[in-house]
């Protein structure tokens, strides 16, 4: 037994302090009998390419770890460097891989070596989910996926990708698959310009890439009753994107933003033309009572269609993503 500390240091560690429900017996036994360490690391549920690893690493019980053919080559480019940062190493490697899968635990362990400040545990499990359903084509966390993972990504373009598809996937739980039943207003025209509501998932996303906004970041807005959007178009063209909210104090409807592509000022004419289409309507009649923030309910048929794919994958539902629909566990990921 002594002889592992310097063998196989993570071996020792895992008898002398076995993760749950794993019972070291077995494996000390096949130690104290002389078999050959993969023989005996089997029972202890350790891949051999933790022999690499320096003593330092291990911190805490050892979590289970991927030990496929091809993760075993890639792994040993992308050990840690720095003792210190050894156990933050092999804990994210074993997360990426319970919460995504084995590339995208070889990925993580390079990205940290590579970049260690920017791999972050509160980055980890976002990124891994949208990894995990970039490889899922038949789901809908997939479709509402821009950019895939890919193993040839760094850090800072996987980040920026996961933020978007959380987006667009708190878009798809705060409205749902119905349009938006009262948009304060009505469509018309008015000099010329035509006034179209934005009141589903397909009408904010299309107005979003053709107007390069971050429209699509307004889905709790719109479920709380904060927001209305239209679309300002002219021989149907797109001009401009506008935001209906109430402002300070006053509880009529008001022109908050009123921008054009790539969220360039318009013209005065513009703005008093959107005025003159607003006062077209009885304001005092339009209902904009609001949802405290962060009590608007989440649509119940997209939460389950959204991440029952993984419960079942991963056989279990994690905490952070229960099955009832929660708005607390959407601004978490």
């Amino acid at each position: 037994m002594a002889g592992l500390a310097a063998s196989f240091p993570a071996l020792l560690f895992a008898l002398a302090v076995p993760r749950t429900r794993l019972d070291p017996a077995r494996a000390i036994a096949c130690v104290v009998d002389g078999a050959p360490l993969a023989q005996a690391a089997a029972p202890a549920d350790l891949p051999l390419w933790l022999r690499k690893l320096p003593p330092e690493a291990f911190v805490r019980p050892i979590p289970r770890l991927p030990d496929g053919e091809l993760f075993r080559r890639q792994i040993a480019n992308h050990l840690p460097r720095s003792l210190k940062l050894a156990p933050c190493w092999l804990q994210l490697v074993a997360e990426a891989a319970e919460l995504a899968h084995e590339p995208m635990a070889a990925w993580i362990a390079r990205e940290f070596v590579r970049e260690p400040r920017r791999v972050t545990t509160a980055r980890v499990r976002l990124i891994c989910l949208w990894a995990w359903f970039s490889s899922q084509p038949t789901t809908l966390g997939h479709d509402l996926i821009e950019k895939p993972w890919t193993p040839d990504m760094r850090i800072d373009a996987a980040c920026s990708a996961a933020r978007e598809w959380r987006t667009v996937v708190a878009l798809h739980a705060n409205l749902g698959r119905m349009p938006i039943a009262d948009m304060w207003l009505r469509p018309g025209r008015m000099a010329g310009y035509e006034f179209m509501p934005l009141d589903s998932i397909a009408t904010v996303v299309e107005e979003a890439k053709a107007m390069r906004n971050c429209l699509r970041t307004l889905g709790s807005s719109l479920a709380h009753n904060h927001s209305r959007l239209w679309s300002i178009r002219k021989d149907g063209e797109r001009i401009a994107t506008l935001r209906i909210s109430r402002r300070y104090r006053d509880p009529l409807p008001n022109l908050i933003e009123l921008q054009g592509p790539g969220n360039i000022e318009v013209s005065r004419e513009l703005w008093w033309v959107a005025r003159q289409w607003l006062h077209k309507h009885d304001l005092s009649q339009i209902d904009m009572r609001q949802f405290d923030w962060g009590t608007a309910p989440i649509d119940r048929e997209s939460w389950p269609s959204l991440w029952r794919p993984y419960w079942l994958a991963k056989r279990r539902i994690p905490h952070w993503l229960p099955v009832a629909p929660s708005r607390t566990a959407l601004e978490l990921l």
